[in-house]
């Protein structure tokens, strides 16, 4: 007589699911890997779905198991990490591991000073917001582990992250995944950091020993894999502790890339609302973008949490350039192009740039101390102004590349 020792579910199901499934597995002593299948599109695809079940359960040991799978067009990155997490739940240990085969080469390591203007947050629980998510042309992807995902689901989304990562082409976005709030990230590196994303997010910093401990796990998770890659690390200031403390931690590490705040955390630790003009953040905001230009790192803003009001964040937008900040955070991706446009320089002022830049090469060609442009006199912080505003620009394809200038 069969015997079930383990029983666990995993995925949704329902008739607003899309691109996930729902996994229940039983784990038994004998009588093979049965399955049995709901899906829309078993017709074409059933063998196709049971057969990666039953190699995902083969990979984690198990050869015993009745399984249920209700399928909504879930592709074979979810189907796998669904079958994991739904075998994990059932009992099984963590002494076999099945990743996947990488369906994507991993892209090439990020510049720590590449452009940042918008990051795009996906709940990391949510496979039909991946799949398309690099049409939308963010320069990053977050693969968000903690806030926007349920604490009982923590483990489904660590497994689907991590096959993201491997099966997901995002169009040249930077690949970001937002840890949870330690000790429980830790166990989020031990997933993520093998496939090689770009970015960590840390989040609700308030100590420079938090990115330390960061900073040592991801170096013992790289050099345990055989990996000299750079892999940039983000803290997210959270509360008012942490923006006392912006420029120690935006200092704590060499691999810290970027500094960030959180503002909904931020106004509630100080008990006050959140408004549309953000005034009662400007010290904190000021504070983030001064200690890391201090500490020689991108300050980079918040989200703007109203997607409904394109006119409020177009000038959030322009005042954070204005601050000091190269980009900020997007909850969808209709906040793109406006967070591009305000964060890209005006023809005006790369005509300007131009000129003093110009101006620059002229004295040095003549061997002249003193530049001028006009009837005035341009001091060298102007020039290191005009010469970073050029190379962003041009770093935006709004200004041509220098060979395609002196054709």
């Amino acid at each position: 007589m069969t015997s079930v020792t383990g029983r666990g579910e995993a995925g949704r199901k329902g008739a607003d699911v899309r691109s996930d499934l729902h996994v229940a597995v039983e784990i038994a002593d004998r009588g093979g890997i049965e399955i049995a299948l709901k899906s829309r599109v078993g017709a074409y695809y059933g063998d196709s779905i049971r057969e990666q079940v039953a190699a995902t359960l083969r990979a984690l040991g198990v050869e015993h198991a009745r399984v249920d799978v209700d399928d909504q067009g879930a592709l074979p990155f979810v189907i796998e990490a669904r079958v994991e997490a739904a075998a994990r739940r059932a009992g099984l240990g963590a002494e076999r591991d099945a990743r996947p085969q990488a369906v994507v080469a991993i892209p090439s390591p990020s510049a720590k000073d590449r452009l940042r203007r918008s990051r795009l947050y996906l709940p990391g629980n949510e496979p039909k917001f991946m799949v398309n998510a690099g049409l939308h042309r963010p320069d990053g992807i977050i693969l968000d582990l903690e806030d926007s995902v349920h604490p009982g689901e923590k483990d489904a989304a660590r497994l689907l992250v991590r096959n993201a990562l491997r099966a997901i082409d995002f169009e040249g976005a930077e690949r970001m995944v937002r840890i949870n709030q330690l000790p429980a990230g830790i166990e989020d590196l031990a997933a993520v950091v093998p496939e090689r994303p770009e970015l960590i997010l840390i989040p609700k910093v308030e100590r420079a020993e938090q990115v330390l401990e960061v900073h040592r796990a991801v170096e013992e998770i790289l050099s345990r894999t055989g990996s000299a890659r750079s892999l940039w690390l983000m803290p997210i200031l959270e509360s008012a502790k942490g923006i006392e403390r912006a420029f120690e931690i935006a200092k704590a590490s060499d691999r810290i890339a970027a500094l960030t705040i959180g503002l909904e955390d931020y106004t509630a630790d100080l008990g006050v609302v959140k408004t549309r003009e953000g005034s009662e953040t400007l010290y904190a905001r000021m504070r983030v973008a001064n200690a890391a230009h201090a500490a020689g790192v991108q300050a980079i803003d918040s989200v703007y949490g109203d997607v409904g009001d394109l006119e409020g964040l177009s000038a959030w937008a322009v005042r954070s350039r204005a601050m000091g900040f190269e980009g900020m955070g997007c909850v969808h991706p209709r906040q793109i192009p406006p967070i591009h446009d305000a964060f890209a320089p005006a023809k005006a002022e790369i005509e300007k740039a131009l000129r003093i830049e110009a101006a620059f090469r002229e004295a040095q060609d003549r061997g002249l101390g003193v530049v001028s442009l006009g009837s005035k006199m341009i001091d060298p912080p102007v020039v290191e102004r005009a010469r970073r505003l050029v190379e962003r620009a041009r770093r935006m394809g709004l200004v041509p590349a220098r060979e395609e200038q002196t054709r």
